[in-house]
């Protein structure tokens, strides 16, 4: 593929010699978009684009949804967190989702954290790691211990931190909800590596992570249908959350800036006018 965008250039640069300067800047802003176009499809590894999905809390003044929230909290908590970790987030941050302060101690109570040193500096008893009941002060729980447990128990695969994965793709969350339910049959002819699994919306379109989501999986609280698709719509959007929880904070300081700049401006203007009328 390189090969082709060097010969490109290099017959961009011959002819370039040869015509007039416009000649040449349309040719090389061709060159430039047949680049990027190589470089996109290189970089998504003939991966299917993620469909565009309207979720409410884009746009200037897009909010949570907070029922869907706790919804995407139940598929995390439930399904995802045994393998993977969300290692920015404490329990104490679950309240910005609409749980309240005795929830969020519920909550963390049920889960089992490392109790650190006791009084003889030892973590281990009976070779096991001491643990104590989880606090709203606590991260949320680690799956594992370290990366090497994490290893151990998938195949030699590490599972990623969720923490910032929605802003590690150019696609967001739309791609993270179309991974989720991008799991199929692979093509006829298709060769699959050993212990991968067919995604059509995974770069490569092998992705070692089985099919996490089933009808049904969860039982959400709020009675809503636990269909595959919507589980991956709610996780996708606390994952979102998860990477940026202080969003909304940020959506309305800018808007506050905004109507600011514009009531200093009208006044400066208004200002203006004023001091020159004289002159005019």
């Amino acid at each position: 593929m390189w090969i082709i965008v060097i010969t490109t250039l290099a017959t961009v640069c011959y002819i370039s010699t040869s015509v007039n300067m416009k000649t040449m800047i349309t040719k090389l802003g061709t060159f430039l978009l047949l680049a990027s176009w190589c470089t996109a499809v290189h970089a998504a590894g003939g991966a299917t684009p993620p469909p565009k999905l309207d979720w409410s809390f884009k746009g200037p003044f897009g909010v949570f949804d907070r029922a869907q929230l706790k919804r995407g909290w139940q598929v995390y908590n439930e399904v995802c967190s045994g393998c993977h970790s969300i290692n920015q987030i404490y329990y104490r941050h679950l309240e910005q989702i609409g749980y309240s302060a005795d929830e969020v101690k519920k909550l963390a109570s049920e889960a089992e954290i490392p109790a650190g040193p006791n009084e003889d500096g030892e973590t281990h008893e009976d070779g096991e790691v001491i643990v104590r009941a989880g606090k709203p002060f606590d991260k949320i729980k680690m799956p594992f211990q370290n990366d090497a447990a994490a290893r151990a128990a998938n195949n030699g695969a590490l599972p990623p931190d969720l923490s910032l994965t929605t802003k590690a793709h150019p696609a967001g969350v739309d791609y993270i909800s179309a991974v989720l339910t991008g799991y199929k049959d692979p093509p006829s002819g298709y060769k699959m590596n050993e212990g991968m699994y067919y995604n059509a919306f995974y770069a490569g379109k092998q992705i070692a992570m089985p099919n996490p989501l089933s009808d049904g999986a969860v039982e959400y609280v709020d009675g809503t249908k636990a269909s595959a698709q919507q589980m991956a719509v709610d996780v996708s959007a606390f994952l979102a959350w998860a990477a940026e929880p202080e969003m909304e904070d940020r959506k309305r300081l800018g808007i506050k800036i905004i109507l600011f700049l514009i009531v200093l401006t009208s006044l400066l203007y208004a200002l203006k006018r004023r001091i020159w009328s004289d002159v005019h």
